[in-house]
This record gives structure tokens, sequence and C-alpha cells, in this order.
């Protein structure tokens, strides 16, 4: 997903809650810190978006700090953006270096009984801020988000502050998705083993917070069912719908639009699909047809796609111009987790949606009602070629689908569920 259009995606609307606390208190602040792997601005993923729009909304009521890593030199241009409504924000550089020397700390995490892949989501700098950090301030709510930097959680000794994980997607389901796409033998074998790892540690692990968060019923029921004895809310994904305003359905190109972080697998995997295997098949009925890729580091696999009809974009800082130009949002989709921000925005921007099921799965989006889902090249093709040339299944689609994320998915909904979370955990 890419950046949100329209500056700070409608933070005139941030919401003004009142903390559910004791009886004639009616609106006393609770000190959260929220640990993230990214700094969540410029919002040019999905995790980002999700982080950028709760952090903004949970700081309009709360007295927040946000901990996160760096990845690039670019990434601390978002900070002072950040410092504008978050009391403070420390970070710490996650160098990428080869393998080896991360090896004798893979171990120690191995011997303590974590995913020694871990190890390379965990900055010492970053740990040591923190644990000052939370000396300093005494925390009332330590918000980790990703269980792939749960770690971070010794720091945070229990009954000192409440202590929250959310699950932007469940790690082992996810690496065993990814496992399947791998075509080396050794990538497939490592990503196997993580995923084995992560099946029996990722739940158990989350039983040491006092709350945990999934983005969708069915992973909640998964990570219940692998552990019932954690407590686990619901806090979706959504959408900024005043930003998202519905686009008018005109004479397009027959033009299909596919976004995503362009060097992360499972949209690499999608990428090729879409341009190897279905887009061959929807020029027989529509030979004009384009497929855009739009999305962040476009890998090599991605770049090489670029042909007659085929455009790789990378990193955009507006995303309205391509789906004011493209007909039908495609989320051809065959690994990953969580649920798609990118069908959300899609619905939002009033396009119709083509999805695999692994595409939508966690929303509550209903096929031939919200969207169209199809999960082979042929079906996938006729469905968007259905898209391309009935106007009148086209606009029903697209109408009832904006309806279903106002109604649903609009971040000042979601960021009340999770301020209720929040409420309910400090009582």
């Amino acid at each position: 997903m890419e950046a949100p259009v329209g500056g700070d995606g409608g933070s005139e609307r941030l919401l003004r809650l009142t903390y559910v606390g004791a009886p004639g208190n009616k609106a006393p602040l609770v000190r959260v810190l929220i640990i993230t792997n990214e700094v969540p601005y410029p919002a040019i993923s999905g995790v980002r978006l999700r982080n950028y729009h709760l952090l903004r909304r949970v700081a309009a009521q709360h007295d927040v700090w946000l901990g996160a890593h760096l990845y690039t030199p670019a990434d601390a241009d978002g900070v002072a953006h950040l410092q504008e409504f978050c009391k403070g924000v420390v970070t710490a550089t996650l160098r990428p270096v080869p393998l080896r020397p991360h090896i004798p700390a893979m171990l120690r995490f191995a011997a303590a009984g974590q995913p020694p892949d871990l190890e390379l989501f965990y900055s010492r700098d970053l740990a040591q801020q923190l644990r000052a950090l939370a000396s300093e301030v005494g925390f009332d709510i330590v918000h980790i988000e990703e269980s792939i930097l749960a770690p971070y959680l010794h720091l945070f000794p229990a009954g000192r502050s409440r202590r929250l994980l959310t699950f932007h997607n469940i790690g082992y389901l996810q690496a065993a998705r990814i496992a399947a796409l791998e075509s080396h033998w050794k990538g497939r074998w490592r990503t196997r083993a993580f995923s084995a790892h992560m099946r029996w540690w990722e739940p158990r692990y989350a039983a040491r917070f006092d709350r945990c968060i999934a983005v969708s019923e069915t992973e909640r029921r998964l990570l219940l069912a692998a552990n019932p004895r954690l407590h686990i809310d619901v806090v979706p994904n959504g959408v900024d719908v005043t930003t998202c305003q519905p686009l008018p359905i005109t004479g397009h190109t027959p033009a299909v639009l596919f976004i995503g972080h362009m060097g992360y697998g499972p949209c690499v995997d999608a990428a090729q699909y879409l341009v190897t295997e279905i887009l061959p098949l929807i020029r027989r009925s529509v030979p004009d047809a384009e497929v855009w890729l739009v999305g962040t580091d476009p890998s090599a696999a991605v770049t090489d796609l670029q042909s007659n009809g085929v455009h790789v974009t990378g990193r955009v800082s507006d995303v309205r111009p391509y789906y004011e130009r493209c007909a039908v949002a495609a989320v051809p989709l065959r690994a990953g987790g969580g649920t798609r921000l990118k069908i959300l925005e899609a619905m939002a921007f009033n396009r119709p949606v083509v999805s695999t099921t692994i595409g939508s799965e966690g929303l509550d989006a209903i096929d031939a009602e919200h969207l169209l889902i199809a999960d082979s090249p042929a079906t996938f093709a006729d469905q968007v070629v259905r898209a391309l040339q009935d106007r009148p299944l086209s606009e029903r689609l697209a109408a009832t689908a904006r309806d279903f994320v106002v109604a649903r998915y609009d971040w000042d909904l979601i960021a009340a569920q999770q301020l209720r979370t929040y409420e309910e955990v400090v009582r």
C-alpha cells in the first residue's frame, strides 16, 4: 500500500473519546508506548498505514511515545512529523549486514527458546533507549506491533505496565505460505523451519501479554485454537474514507491496477502471476488491456515484467492518479497474512475489486456483492473481463463496496475499538 493521499489522512476528524475510568474522573491521560518495526511515516505500506492512523488517533486522546527501527537513512525523515503529536520518538538502525555476524546472537535467541531469525528484528540500541524511557516515564500501556518484535517484552516486567501485542498477521502461517512459493530449496527449507518454530513459539509467547489484538476474526480463531489461554480482541485494518473519495467510473483505458510493496515476496509473486498467467487470458477478450504495478522497492523480478502495456512505477507519492486511470483493482495474492488494506482503499475509491481468496481473507466482504473472488488464472481473467466490460456490474460492486467500508472500516471506527481495548486493560 502506498502513501496516504491528501497529506495526514483526515487528521481534522481525530477522535475525542472519553477514557472510562473511576467515577467522576472524566478523561485521565494514559501513558502509552508503541513499538513498531518501521517508522510509520510516510505511510508507504499496509503496516505503516495502520500504525500511522491508529498512532495519530490514540495520540489525540492520550500521551503517546513511539519506538521504531530505521532501515535506511531516509526513514529518519518521518520522525519530525511524528514528533508533532507524539510526546517522544526513539529510533535505532537495523543495519543490513550479512547473516554471519548475526549467528552468535541468533544462537542465544535459540537457546532461550525463541526463533533465531527474530534476532534480525532486535536492536540492542533501541532496547537500551526503551529501557531508559520506561524508567523515566512509567508507562501505563506498552503496545508492541507485530509478533516479530515480541522479544522486546523482556524490557517491561509484568505488573508495571499493561502489555499488549498486535498480530498484523500470524507469523507462522505467513511463513508457511511464503515457503510454498520459494523456488530454491535452501530458501524453502529455511522458511519452513522458521514457520515450524514460530508455530510452536508464537502462540505460547503471546500468553505473556495482558491482551492480544488480531486484525480479523479468522486470525483470532486460529490463535485461540493454538492457545486457548490467550485474551484476544479484534481491531481490523481500515481506510480513510474522507480522503479516499469515490472516483467516477468513466470510459477508461481497460487497465488493471495492482498496488503493493513490490519488494515483498508475496507481492512479487502476485505481480508475476498477474502478468504472466492472467494477463494473456484477459487479452483474448480485451486485446488492449494494460496492467499497472504500483508500489515501493520493486524487485528485479518485478521490473523485468515491464513491457508493452505493463507499467512498473516504483514508489509514488499519491495513488489517486492510478486509480483514476484504471478501471479494476486486482489483488492476485497467493501468500501473505493479515487483511489487505489495498482492498479497502480500492473500495473507498469506488473501484471494483477482483481478488483471490487469500487476498480477501479476514474481511467480511461477500463475493459478487462487494468484490469478485477467483483462484485460478482462467477464472481470475474471466472476472477481470467482466468488471472491464459489464458497466452495470462494475457500478453496482463499487457502490456496494463503498457503503461497506464507510460503515465498517473507517479509521475513526477502528481507532475507537483500539481505545476501548486500552480502556479495559488499564481499568
